[in-house]
């Protein structure tokens, strides 16, 4: 078992490389695509790495919600990895709910009016 300052590392540094990656794909990403799509791949890797989930009932301690569902499934099965998948779902769910928002309302493009001559 780790101690809980061991833990509490290994937490920020879990939680700030995950940081790290997403501000650097959305970045990357922003520079060729639509803000629209990045806002939705950026947001829903953000709730696939960042939703965090109990390893099993009994424990205080929680794990990235990705990590306890794959291993889980992986040694007990889909039942076993149930706790750790439907928090990923909603939160994927609201990520996609956001971005779909984001982009109507702040990232829509604007249609721009062409002056007709023939009417000058």
């Amino acid at each position: 078992m780790l101690s809980e300052s061991s833990y509490l590392a290994a937490i920020y540094i879990y939680v700030g490389s995950a940081c790290m990656i997403l501000l650097y794909l959305a970045w990357w990403l922003s520079r060729h695509w639509h803000p629209g799509f990045v806002t939705l791949v950026v947001l829903l890797l953000a709730a696939i790495l960042l939703t965090p989930a109990y390893p099993k009932a009994g424990v205080e301690t929680m794990a990235p919600a990705l990590i306890v569902a794959v291993f889980q499934f992986a040694t007990q099965g889909a039942g076993a990895a149930a706790h750790a998948v439907r928090p990923l779902i909603f939160m994927s769910g609201l990520a996609i709910i956001t971005s779909v928002l984001l982009t109507v309302i702040f990232f829509r493009r604007h249609k721009v009016a062409i002056p007709d001559k023939s009417k000058a």
